[in-house]
């Protein structure tokens, strides 16, 4: 082979497995860190644009040292924006589905069929027939 070295993978130690490993693995994390620190930034309805666009410099200019300080200020508020974005989305979805459903009055109107058509066809009696239609009608 005229002198030149072939690298194998054995010839790569287990240690050097696990760091190299572990440093891209933090490259990973940081990029993800960058971008959850920059979407929040633009998603902050409280923040103007003057302290996104200062917010942004920051973290561009500075990556290491306006991400930190952006958690330390401002870390707490990430997690409750999320939050509250995160309820937002889930009453949306509901209120979707319930209009979806249609729900509407002839609701009561079927259950009160369906109890109805069960007291006469003996599953339930007259007296649970009167409690089941006073939980419905007061529904």
């Amino acid at each position: 082979m005229n002198g030149s070295t072939v690298n194998l993978a054995a010839d790569y130690p287990l240690l050097q497995v696990f760091w190299t490993t572990m440093w891209f693995f933090l490259w990973i994390l940081w990029f993800m860190l960058l971008f959850r620190v920059i979407g929040d930034i633009f998603r902050d309805d409280e923040l103007n644009g003057w302290g996104k666009a200062g917010w942004c410099v920051f973290v561009v200019i500075l990556p290491f040292l306006g991400i930190f300080v952006y958690l330390i200020a401002r870390g707490r508020g990430m997690g409750e924006r999320e939050m509250r974005r995160m309820q937002k989305s889930q009453e949306d979805m509901n209120a979707y589905i319930r209009e979806t459903a249609g729900t509407s009055s002839t609701g009561k109107a079927d259950e009160l069929a369906k109890l109805a058509d069960l007291k006469t066809h003996g599953h339930i009696t007259a007296e649970e027939f009167e409690r089941a239609k006073a939980k419905v009608l007061a529904a």
